[in-house]
């Protein structure tokens, strides 16, 4: 391909196009209410526009044309793995799964054997308000009320409450020491009011900390007040 037009809808299963390589363009996984969020306040100018990623192809069709974005129709982690990921790429996940776990599981288990496991029950009682799912997934918050979407994240203070802002959660889950577990914390960093992510070179930091010691993992995403954990195991077979 040539060229680029913005009215298209690109698929999941190919490579950007050629004039999207080498730039990176924000990728905004999920056109849901927090996706089109994010393009409203990341996307300002055509200088610098964003990718953003959905299965259902109506919301993509519902984004106006005028917004400086590339539209990705198919499964976000179908679009990650067609992707040269590079350092500097920053990553906004606005879809209800843990995108980075569901990333390492995925380049895991590309060299070896990665399987799910359920977070360990002794996490519950090391972070603030846990919530956990069947399935394993623990869900930590400091707040225990439905926080803004457009908080500014301020360092010191609760915009809520007021008062002063505990320990940041990414900093208590990177002291989290759990018998048999390593632990990687992905730190989601706001990019503006309500719009956090993180990049690939942060991502493939994380990786390599688990590629270099096989074993069970406990994968946590977290900003200042809000964290999703999740574990797995590792075996390298050489």
């Amino acid at each position: 391909m040539v060229g680029w037009n913005p009215a298209q809808v690109w698929p999941a299963e190919e490579p950007l196009p050629e004039p999207l390589k080498g730039k990176a363009w924000p990728w905004i996984l999920g056109a849901g209410r927090f996706g089109l969020l994010a393009v409203q306040r990341l996307i300002t100018d055509t200088d610098h526009p964003a990718v953003v990623v959905d299965g259902n192809r109506q919301r993509l069709m519902n984004i106006s044309e005028d917004c400086p974005l590339v539209k990705v129709h198919g499964d976000i982690f179908v679009f990650l793995s067609n992707q040269a990921l590079a350092d500097d790429q920053w990553i906004i996940p606005a879809v209800p799964v843990h995108v980075a776990y569901g990333w390492m599981l995925m380049e895991l288990g590309k060299k070896g054997i990665a399987r799910r496991l359920s977070v360990p029950d002794i996490v519950d009682n090391h972070v603030p308000h846990p919530l956990r799912t069947p399935a394993g997934t623990v869900y930590a918050s400091h707040a225990t009320f439905r926080c803004p979407d457009d908080c500014p994240e301020p360092e010191d203070h609760c915009t809520v409450t007021k008062k002063p802002r505990p320990e940041k959660l990414y900093q208590t889950l990177r002291h989290l020491t759990i018998p048999a577990f390593g632990t990687v914390v992905i730190q989601s960093r706001q990019l503006a009011p309500g719009v956090g992510g993180y990049t690939g070179g942060h991502l493939k930091e994380a990786l390599r900390i688990i590629e270099a010691s096989p074993g069970p993992y406990l994968v946590a995403t977290s900003c200042s007040c809000h964290a999703v954990i999740d574990a797995l195991s590792w075996e390298d077979p050489f």
